[in-house]
C-alpha cells in the first residue's frame, strides 16, 4: 500500500484524536512500530493496551497500523526506524 493510499492521521492534532480512537473508544493511544498501545486500555484490570486497528469515529471504519500515515509536527511518524543500519 503506497502513502497516497493510506488514511492520514495527525497523532497531535486535536481533531484527529477525537476522530481516531482505540477499539474501546479511547483516544488517549499512542503508536508504537509495529502497533498502538492505549492508556486507559493499559490501566484496565484484566485488559491489554496493545491493539493493531485504529478506529474512525465518523464512519466506523478500522484501519490497521500498516493503512495509516501517522504525521507529527515534526514529519511522519516512522514505524520502519527499527529495521534501518546505522550509517
Amino acid at each position: 500500500m503506497s502513502v497516497d493510499e493510506k488514511k492520514t492521521v495527525r497523532i497531535e492534532d486535536e481533531n484527529d484524536r477525537w476522530r481516531f480512537t482505540c477499539p474501546r473508544g479511547h483516544r488517549d493511544w499512542e503508536p508504537t512500530n509495529h502497533h498502538f498501545w492505549c492508556v486507559s486500555c493499559a490501566r484496565a484490570e484484566g485488559v491489554d493496551g496493545v491493539f493493531h486497528e485504529l478506529r474512525d469515529k465518523t464512519n466506523g471504519d478500522h484501519y490497521a497500523r500498516d493503512e495509516v500515515q501517522l504525521l507529527t509536527p515534526a514529519g511522519p511518524y516512522d514505524r520502519d526506524l527499527d529495521r534501518r543500519g546505522s550509517a
